[in-house]
């Protein structure tokens, strides 16, 4: 069967999100407004957070003015649902959204949080969407939080979220910006003696900033978020918080952000330092013993008074922030108010105690039909790498093992609470979601072994378990018997917000675990939860015959697994990052100084001498194969690309790019304009329904590309189902922006002239299919 359609992968071209309630000129006018009738001090309310407990029950907040009928606006943490809450729901995690390599299921996910924020009467998400950490180091403690160490992919997911949130009239803050890839000193330190040692510095230089770290921030503001969060970090030795170059040279000035500017919590260092630097607002606004100090509030009104900040300067923070309340219809009457137990809630967790949070008003359930969403993400993100003999899907086991402290209920209970001082979090409990502040309090969890029982009664089936790892680990099966037909492995890798991961293997004595279960069993599945990259030294073990790769699914974790294993849902993930054989062959290790070497305030120095090669770049230059590469992931079925790439160039104007008025960088609509076109053929040529990733891959004139230039680089993607037998063809839109690299003398993108070379593959390392295109 042959069907012609074209497919495109184009920006402005994907599923927009709603129209604003309101246009800019309407909402700038409404901002202006109430403006020339606010005081300094009620301006001053305006650009410093209201404290959590004592304000509007948000984690972060500003402050009502009641007298001119402004109400405030409520943050809420949480990348992945409303953290600190109850009757929500928790979402597949970003990474596990990544692996989707699906824009769409980005978008609807994104709606779903945004709908939930906004019936519990949240107006901003301030915990989402993450481009920062990028994902330079493979342990950082937060990767799981964003997307991708590919910028091209985490930019497409910057952008599908954030239009998505914000169709339901959620503000959006894109974070963290920017450099914030580790979270071992991310901030600074007062010792005992009183000194200061100050956060981490991430030291790189301009091209390495524009074209890794800072590309997927251009695709957030090229989708118009609300805000932008500074981060903890220090970037090239100032704290961004404080770094006019980023805030206001590069996010104002050269991309054209419009929106505001918040600083992560407690991360704001001077009051006049920070405002004139480009800094809107600062949170969360209160000074905490043993947790920070604020710099604004009165602090604001001082810099008036004294000339060191200007009135003019004052008023534009707050129009700024005031016309994004506008703009997304946030003062209209009909936006939900707040759930009034959220203080409560808040409150036990500071307290580390439930208080009298039984007496307080029943919670409102905002979940609605999610539940669908959750299990669909979830299936979708998982990653099927290995599958030998067809042994998934299953067909009708009647004997089921079911290892792993993973695989279970959490022991303590469905809370939210901090990771446990082992920094492996629970021992016993499936991982759907990371710890901190992104981690969601839950409502219930369908846990992989309650799947597993359920598929087995359906069909009359025994399902056999052992969940204590550390029998596992000491080959301890005794209460197994018979030996499964299959035995399906679960492990873990826990992370969260304030350390970074030690060990690149999964958690709890993993390894032992799938050896000595292999060794038991000759039908091994193993799926891993993870907050990111696993080395497996298990896999190549013969009687390991299948491994997917779950992420965090959500809430619907069981349900997700199973429908893939049981072969209801075709797995179509792929990695979002490389695995590699070895840890040794990542080669970026994590700033850690001990205390000896620790001499002087400024000693912690993060040095990206790597420059763009991380992830698969890295790979790619030094010629290392991984265990599984970027964009890596098998199906039940089986695609062919059914003719050649075919490449054409939609302008003769490639290399000539001009100026913003401003004298600063190109603007970003000639950034964004297509210029190319790419067109293939692909087919399944198996015997199931399924979808595949269609995978661009660019490289630049080799002559002409300047040193350090990886070897290829994602251009472009597009996922597609096609039933068995199916041919169709595929477009992908090329902009400007992707035939071009930084020019740091310049301090403006330039597109070389010569040869460019696309492949198109189902990975970074299978690209059967290429063209060239001259740039003139």
């Amino acid at each position: 069967m042959y069907q012609t359609t074209l497919l495109t992968l184009l920006y402005s071209g994907l599923a927009s999100a709603a129209a604003s309630p309101v246009d800019w000129g309407t909402a700038v006018g409404k901002a202006n407004a109430l403006l020339a009738e606010l005081t300094l001090d009620e301006k001053t309310t305006v650009v410093t957070g209201a404290n959590p407990l004592t304000g509007l029950g948000c984690i972060g907040s500003i402050g009502a003015i009641p007298r001119l009928n402004f109400s405030g606006i409520c943050y809420s943490d949480g990348s992945s649902g409303v953290n600190r809450a109850d009757l929500t729901s928790v979402l597949p995690a970003g990474l596990t959204a990544a692996a989707t390599w699906d824009p769409d299921l980005m978008y609807r996910r994104a709606v779903a949080i945004g709908e939930e924020f906004r019936a519990k009467g949240m107006l901003a998400w301030d915990s989402s969407p993450v481009a920062g950490p990028l994902g330079r180091h493979p342990l950082g403690g937060r990767v799981w939080e964003g997307f991708s160490p590919d910028p091209y992919l985490t930019g497409i997911a910057m952008d599908r979220s954030i239009r998505g949130l914000q169709s339901t009239g959620v503000q959006a803050i894109a974070k963290h910006f920017i450099g914030n890839e580790q979270e071992t000193q991310r901030t600074n330190v007062t010792l005992p003696d009183g000194s200061n040692i100050d956060a981490v510095s991430t030291n790189m230089d301009d091209r390495t900033l524009h074209e890794l770290y800072l590309w997927p921030f251009m695709d957030a503001v090229n989708a118009k978020p609300s805000a932008v969060m500074c981060s903890y970090n220090r970037f090239n030795q100032t704290y961004t918080c404080e770094h006019s170059k980023l805030l206001t040279g590069i996010l104002r000035d050269e991309l054209g952000f419009e929106g505001y500017t918040v600083s992560d919590w407690y991360a704001t260092h001077w009051t006049a330092a920070s405002i004139n630097a480009g800094l809107d607002l600062e949170m969360p606004g209160t000074s905490v013993p043993g947790q920070g100090v604020s710099w604004f509030g009165d602090h604001v009104k001082a810099a008036v008074e004294d000339g060191s900040v200007s009135t003019d300067c004052v008023d534009e923070m707050v129009r700024r922030i005031l016309t994004q309340y506008y703009l997304l219809g946030q003062d209209d009457t009909s936006f939900p108010s707040l759930d009034p137990s959220t203080l409560s809630v808040i409150a036990a967790q500071y307290q580390q105690s439930l208080g009298d949070l039984v007496t307080n008003p029943p919670a409102r359930d905002v979940r609605g039909d999610h539940a669908k969403l959750i299990r669909e993400i979830g299936a979708a993100g998982a990653v099927l790498l290995k599958n030998v003999n067809n042994t998934l899907p299953l067909t009708a086991p009647m004997n089921i093992g079911v290892f792993g402290n993973d695989a279970g209920d959490l022991t303590d209970g469905l809370i939210y609470q901090d990771p446990p001082a082992t920094n492996v979090g629970f021992e016993y409990r499936t991982l759907d979601i990371g710890g901190g502040s992104s981690s969601v309090r839950h409502t219930y969890l369908f846990t992989p072994l309650d799947a597993m029982k359920e598929r087995a009664k359906d069909i009359g089936a025994r399902v056999q378990y052992i969940l204590n790892n550390e029998r596992l680990a000491a080959g301890d099966f005794h209460s197994i018997y018979p030996v499964p037909e299959i035995c399906i492995v679960f492990l873990k890798t826990f992370a969260a917000e304030g350390f970074d991961r030690v060990s690149f293997e999964a958690d709890l004595n993993s390894t032992a675990v799938v050896t000595q279960v292999a060794n038991m069993c000759n039908n091994t599945v193993v799926v891993t939860h993870s907050v990111g990259i696993n080395t497996m030294p298990w896999a190549s073990h013969p009687n390991v015959r299948a491994i997917i790769a779950a992420h965090l699914p959500g809430e619907q974790t069981g349900n997700s697994i199973a429908d893939v294993l049981w072969g209801d849902v075709n797995p179509s993930g792929r990695l979002p990052y490389t695995i590699s054989v070895t840890e040794a062959d990542y080669d970026i290790p994590i700033t850690n100084l001990t205390s000896d070497e620790v001499t002087s305030s400024g000693a912690w120095q993060s040095n990206f001498t790597e420059g763009l090669m991380i992830d698969y770049r890295h790979f790619d230059a030094m010629d290392i194969d991984p265990l599984y590469e970027f964009g890596f992931g098998l199906s039940y079925t089986t695609f062919e690309l059914a003719s050649d790439l075919s490449v054409k160039a939609l302008t003769d104007n490639m290399t000539s790019l001009a100026r913003a008025s401003n004298g600063s960088s190109i603007p970003m609509s000639e950034l964004f304009t297509p210029v190319a076109n790419a067109t293939i053929q692909v087919s399944n040529t198996g015997d199931r329904s399924g979808a595949t990733v269609l995978q661009l891959y660019m490289s630049m004139p080799a002559d002409l590309a300047p040193s350090g230039t990886p070897v290829r680089v994602l251009r472009a993607f597009l996922k597609i189902e096609l039933i068995a037998g199916e041919t169709r063809g595929v477009a992908f839109e090329l902009n400007r922006r992707d035939f071009s690299f930084w020019d740091t003398t310049a301090q403006t993108w330039r597109v070389p002239a010569g040869k460019f070379r696309l492949e198109v593959g189902s990975s970074s390392r299978n690209l059967p299919k290429s063209a060239e295109v001259t740039i003139l």
